[in-house]
């Protein structure tokens, strides 16, 4: 017997019907009483229930004049949570993609976060110790670890000491 695809039906729940408000409200509330949601990801779990697309828009549209539902402190939260982790910009911006938010949004809340230092500070440490590394191959090491949880090149070069000046370099030649 093939299982089937609505999680619903698989735990023995009968499917809502997808005209319901009532119905829809309970299911977006049952959510947002989990965790936070943003509110495209809340639009997308309602929609793949099975309920009606339009009627999903009206209730996301009143959860958010309710203010039960609110993306930048979702934004906020979620980059706090994440730069905690270890994790930077790069990697956060990556995974706020997913999430269908405005873009311009997500690059405001990710410029005025002002911990990244801190905690790319914390993840190298975390991973290779309080000491600098000595040659070139550990920096390359480093350098490649805190690029893969999303620190950009800038903020990696600063914080392991080899950033240099460019501009400094064209001044003295003239």
């Amino acid at each position: 017997m093939p299982t089937p695809k609505r999680p619903e039906i698989a735990r023995g729940r009968r499917a809502a019907d997808p005209l319901d408000p009532r119905a829809a409200r309970a299911a977006a509330l049952d959510a947002l009483a989990r965790r936070d949601h943003a509110s495209g990801e809340l639009r997308t779990n309602l929609i793949y229930k099975g309920y009606d697309r339009t009627l999903v828009d009206e209730l996301i549209e009143a959860l958010r004049a309710e203010r039960l539902i609110d993306d930048e402190r979702y934004l906020q939260n979620f980059v706090a949570y994440r730069a905690a982790r270890g994790q930077g910009p790069n990697r956060v911006r990556a995974d706020l993609r997913k999430l269908d938010l405005p873009a311009e949004r997500v690059e405001r809340t990710l410029d005025a976060y002002p911990d990244w230092i801190a905690h790319l500070v914390r993840a190298r440490q975390k991973k290779f110790g309080t000491s600098h590394p000595n040659n070139y191959a550990d920096r390359e090491r480093q350098a490649r670890f805190l690029a893969y949880r999303g620190f950009t090149g800038a903020q990696i070069r600063a914080a392991l000491g080899f950033d240099c000046d460019l501009d400094a370099n064209i001044k003295e030649e003239l």
